[in-house]
């Protein structure tokens, strides 16, 4: 018997596929990350248990206290890191994630570039574009993208993965991800993370390879 959770996630899979098609791509072409943050384990096992394997967190700690125990029963988990990270927690990201979609400034950059060196592993990496230039919220400046990934490959040797965005809450979103598609084909990277529960299907009209779900899955926080 399905539960009110995967049946929602069904939807969603539902929904993405048909976006997908609609765009020319293939439905696996999309990756759905389910955004656990602030849900327990007994909320996320049923869709676990339904083969959903991409979560998202936005906090280190948070996903620290939950996620070792479920990745030891579910080892084809893929952790993304999506909210903001503060250096003194890299360290612990690297160790617990498969990939970061909040990397945004030089600093943040080069300690994860040492921290993957160090513990042998590669993550897949996100740079976050304030496409908004809102000044409350992190991210990239537009205007210094292209300079900013091109430090990331050429000074630190990182591989990148794309760009990720949170449009501004009052904005048309379509106008943001049609942005970060345009920023992303000038920096030469195939991955897009924008859309959420309210505007995903949006976001794969515009080339979104990961959308972040969060609400319409798990239901309110």
């Amino acid at each position: 018997m399905q539960s009110k959770t995967t049946e929602a996630l069904a939807d969603i899979n539902a929904r993405l596929g048909e976006a997908a098609r609609e765009d020319g791509r293939s439905p696996n072409d999309v990756k759905l990350i389910a955004v656990s943050k602030t849900f327990d384990a007994p909320d996320i096992l049923p869709v676990l248990d339904v083969g959903q394997r991409l979560f998202g967190e936005n906090r280190v700690q948070e996903a620290k206290s939950k996620w070792p125990e479920l990745k030891e029963r579910y080892p084809d988990i893929e952790l993304h890191l999506i909210g903001p990270l503060q250096s003194n927690k890299a360290k612990e990201a690297v160790e617990l994630f498969d990939a970061i979609h909040s990397i945004d400034r030089p600093k943040i950059a080069k300690v994860i570039a040492e921290e993957m060196t160090k513990q042998g592993k590669t993550l897949q990496l996100f740079v976050q574009v304030n496409t908004g230039e809102e000044p409350q919220k992190a991210g990239v400046m537009p205007r210094e993208t292209k300079a900013f990934v091109d430090m990331c490959r050429a000074e630190l040797g990182l591989t990148l993965a794309g760009l990720m965005c949170i449009p501004p809450v009052d904005d048309e979103p379509a106008v943001h991800f049609a942005f970060l598609d345009k920023l992303a084909k000038e920096c030469g990277l195939a991955g897009r993370s924008m859309g959420m529960s309210s505007d995903y299907e949006t976001a794969v009209k515009f080339g979104a390879t990961h959308v972040r779900v969060g609400s319409a899955i798990f239901g309110a926080r």
